[in-house]
Order: C-alpha cells, then structure tokens, then sequence
C-alpha cells in the first residue's frame, strides 16, 4: 500500500460515545471510516459530523457478534471505501449486576459483544492487513478488568481482551500488523450514566463523586480515548505492540 493512500478504518459501536468520538478523530487523521453499530440509522450523526468535516465515511449496520453479519459488513466496507487496515473494537453492552443475581443470558450476552465480536471482527479484518503489510488493532479494554464490583461478566469480559490483544500482537506482527488495548476509566458517556441510573444517582452527582477519586479531579471525556487510540493507529506507533494502556486520569491500584 502506498503511504499516501487513504487508509481504512474501521469502528464498532461507533453511533455514540467514545466509538463515535474515535471515529471523528480518525477521520481527523485523513482515514475513511466505516462507522459500525447494531443500528445503522443510529450511525447517521456520526457519519454526517464527519462528511461535514470534509471526510469519508460510511454507515454500516451488524451486530458483531453473528459471524454472517461481521463478514458481510466488513466486505461492504472493502467494497465502499477500500480494504480495512484500522480497526477498533469498541462495541460494548453492560449487564451489571452481583453475581447470585446475575442470569446467564446476561452472561452470555456481554461475552458474545466484547470477545465473540471482538474475535469476528478481528479475524475479518486481519485478511486484508495481511494483504496490505500494514495494520493497526485496538481493542477497548476498561479499568473494571480489574475487578469491579456488580460486573463480574463485564470485568472478565474486559480483562480477557488484554490477553487477545496481547496475543494478536505475538501472532501478526510478522505481518506488519500491531495489536494494542485501551483500557479508559470513568468516561461521561450513555453506559456510564445508565450505571447512574441503575444505583439511583443524577448523573452530574455521579460524575461529581467519580471525580474525586480520580488524581486529576474530573471525569474522562469520548475524546481522551479517541486521543489515545489515535496514537496507536498511526504510522508512529509502528514499535508498540502488546501493551494495554489505562486512560483513566491517573494510577489505577
């Protein structure tokens, strides 16, 4: 692939939040982006906020987790706007709750989201950044994979795509192709505030609580993981490869 050659990017859970902050920004960058969610008509904001920049993008309904619907998307991505060398799995759901409470559908559901879309959309990709000799991979991680009380389906979920990204990074480098994880804090997006709403907290009060925990006393906002992840995707991060990055404001014990 010629360096000056737009290059493809592809963003799950793109329609909202940090996947559609992360979509923007890689447009910034001078990418086409294929903007992905469950919904394609909810990716229309996203997309439109990007045309509107002068950018490329296009909308693309699937559901990450059903093998027929990930590889049609991404072909329609190849077909649309070029083969995919950029991908984020971000696409995400939340099913929290203490695990004697926990059902397994909601079990089943977070791990078929994160991993099993995660694997899909990976493994779909991976074709063509192998054709390409270039590729970039970031998987979005959480601070909960440390542990988090009420999400013990999310918090496995999460810390098990640091050992993928981990093993992505040992198995493809060879090709050109870096795998890398960003795992944010307390972000201000429609997950967070919906946790507000489970435990019974306006969400200003919420965030307002949160950010007394956190060393640089506010909240994370779309754009601090849009910020990092657009490091990782780019021609400089060629020699970084296998790591997990915390954006979470500070230390996390």
């Amino acid at each position: 692939m010629s360096t000056t050659e737009q290059r493809v990017a592809v963003v799950t859970g793109a329609a909202r939040g940090i996947g559609a902050a992360t979509a923007v920004r890689l447009a910034a960058e001078g990418r086409a982006v294929a903007v992905i969610d469950l919904d394609e008509a909810a990716c229309k904001d996203t997309v439109e906020k990007i045309t509107a920049a002068g950018g490329r993008a296009i909308a693309v309904g699937a559901d990450v987790s059903d093998e027929a619907q990930v590889e049609a998307a991404v072909a329609r991505v190849a077909e649309e706007l070029g083969a995919p060398v950029i991908l984020v799995n971000n696409a995400g759901v939340l099913r929290d709750n203490l695990l004697f409470k926990m059902s397994v559908s909601d079990w089943d559901t977070v791990m078929n989201v994160h991993l099993r879309g995660s694997f899909l959309m990976t493994r779909a990709c991976q074709k063509h950044m192998v054709d390409a000799g270039f590729g970039r991979i970031v998987n979005l991680s959480s601070s909960s994979a440390l542990g988090n009380r009420g999400q013990v389906n999310y918090s496995a979920a999460k810390a098990g795509l640091q050992g993928f990204t981990k093993t992505l990074a040992k198995e493809l480098g060879k090709f050109g192709i870096t795998a890398n994880s960003v795992a944010p804090g307390f972000i201000a997006t429609e997950m967070t505030k919906a946790t507000a709403e489970r435990v019974g907290m306006g969400f200003e009060d919420f965030k307002a609580v949160a950010a007394t925990q956190i060393p640089v006393q506010r909240v994370g906002e779309p754009e601090d993981i849009a910020n990092a992840i657009a490091f990782f995707t780019g021609d400089a991060a060629g020699f970084v490869s296998g790591q997990v990055l915390y954006v979470a404001g500070g230390p996390l014990d």
